[in-house]
């Protein structure tokens, strides 16, 4: 082994979800946006009053919510990472584009493809003329340099309380373009990203006049995409500890 090689070794590896979320800031700086992270730790207000989600609201069964003590105080382990958009409309004024890669927990059985923390990727951008033809693109321009493959997209009806309208966004499959294999279980498609306008409501919750603009915001479990990306079955993996894993990236 060389010195270089065994400087390497040394040096030790980046864990293949920081990785991805180096490569995802310099594609999306690319198209102006910017990376803002936010706490870990929430409060009611941000996670759900000011997404639309108000108190009894039947979404709120959406998101396994794990509460700290005590609980009069209302705070949370975040359920997602949208709460940083409405932290960062409070503090600044549009147009802006950002994304927030960050870690979310939720109190939920594990399984190959569920834990109780995990990442998501939250994007928005505001603007005064921004429609789903801009979000698509976004998407096109994203995934193609992600995978390093041409990449179809399409966008399928949906419901998220904090957008208006609200969509799925599907991917042609990148390992079989769109053929069907058995990582698109023979459809020729995949199913990544939650998105949508961002819905008024929000806009105001944010100290934005939905009158003047508009935006569109989307939101992705990170760790599912790199579990497509490098193949990898199940999702435990990420949290193992196991160096057998981290040694390869």
């Amino acid at each position: 082994m060389s010195l270089g090689e065994k400087e390497e070794k040394a040096n030790g590896h980046l864990h293949p979800i920081t990785k991805l979320t180096r490569r995802a800031n310099e594609i999306f700086y690319d198209l102006g946006f910017s990376l803002i992270e936010g706490p870990e730790i929430e409060n009611e207000y941000y996670n759900f009053d000011a997404l639309n989600i108000p108190e009894y609201h039947p979404a709120r069964d959406m998101w396994d919510t794990v509460w700290l003590k005590p609980k009069d105080k209302r705070r949370l382990l975040r359920t997602h990472t949208s709460p940083v958009q409405v932290r960062y409309m409070e503090q600044n004024e549009p147009p802006f584009r950002i994304i927030v890669p960050g870690k979310v927990f939720r109190h939920e059985a594990t399984d190959a493809t569920h834990e109780t923390q995990f990442y998501q990727l939250e994007g928005l951008m505001v603007e005064k003329d921004v429609s789903l033809s801009h979000l698509k693109g976004v998407f096109k321009y994203f995934f193609d340099n992600l995978f390093g493959v041409d990449m179809d997209v399409r966008l399928r009806p949906s419901y998220f309380p904090f957008v208006e309208p609200g969509v799925e966004v599907d991917l042609s499959c990148f390992k079989c373009s769109g053929e069907g294999c058995s990582i698109c279980k023979g459809t020729g498609w995949i199913q990544l990203v939650g998105a949508g306008m961002v819905h008024p409501k929000v806009l105001e919750s944010g100290g934005i006049n939905p009158h003047h603009w508009q935006g569109f915001a989307f939101g992705m479990g990170w760790d599912r995409v790199a579990m497509l990306k490098h193949e990898i079955d199940d999702i435990r993996l990420f949290y193992s500890g196991d160096l057998r894993l981290i040694n390869q990236f």
